[in-house]
């Protein structure tokens, strides 16, 4: 079997709303995200020739802006080294953790909308942040169920390219930092705690080898190590 390596990237920075804490806003990059993702295609470029690898023209990303912003300006950027004209797809299957009916409300906001609601206990000082809290509102999902989502995109994805290509090949994945890293734990490759204590930089690719059945490993790419008592974003 050819050596198959995903690169999770996650997208440039973008302008967040203030006190939002849902991952689901439709902003585009900023300047400064835009030039990230310019120097990620020149760090990928380098890798692909360094280790002779085939860049797969299948380009998965988040079906949101900043996301698909990231992927289309490394697709670009690269376009000489794919083997066919490059082909970017948006997955919703991508996306960062959901907050349901909660989606780019303010924290104050869905602090009283969870305290008038007679239904729900107070929201623990913790929510945003704990892995497995999940905002008792319609369609919210907790930062477990969101990466286990993520990696199921993964893992069925990498399987396919297993089954047609006959060279070292790498596949980009553009989407989100926190569903990127939750997927790692469901894939074995980060521990429950490590979640917490690292993170993703903006556009810097963190590599991960597909290996006979069906197991990963980190082979290159920094994790962030994240500063104590920070919050997620995305």
């Amino acid at each position: 079997m050819p050596r198959l390596i995903a690169a999770l990237i996650r997208h440039g920075d973008y302008q967040q709303l203030p006190e939002t804490p849902s991952a689901h806003q439709p902003f585009p990059l900023t300047v400064e995200g835009e030039t990230q993702a310019q120097q990620a295609a020149s760090e990928l470029r380098i890798t692909v020739d360094t280790n002779g690898w085939t860049l797969s023209p299948s380009v998965d990303s988040s079906q949101l802006l900043r996301a698909w912003q990231t992927a289309q300006i490394i697709t670009y950027e690269l376009a000489d080294r794919f083997p066919s004209p490059p082909e970017l797809s948006g997955f919703d299957e991508l996306a960062e953790r959901g907050l349901g009916s909660a989606a780019n409300l303010t924290i104050g906001e869905i602090k009283s909308i969870i305290r008038e609601d007679p239904r729900f206990p107070e929201l623990p000082a913790d929510w945003k942040s704990n892995s497995h809290f999940r905002l008792p509102l319609q369609g919210a999902e907790s930062l477990l169920e969101a990466g286990e989502r993520v990696a199921a995109h993964l893992n069925r994805q990498m399987g396919t390219l297993a089954e047609c290509t006959d060279s070292d090949t790498l596949k980009l994945f553009i989407g989100h930092g926190a569903a990127f890293r939750h997927a790692a734990h469901h894939m074995g490759v980060l521990t429950y705690e490590q979640i917490a204590q690292l993170s993703m930089y903006h556009a810097q690719p963190v590599f991960l080898e597909y290996l006979s059945g069906g197991e990963w490993r980190h082979i290159d790419g920094e994790w962030k190590v994240r500063a104590k008592h920070s919050e997620y974003t995305d």
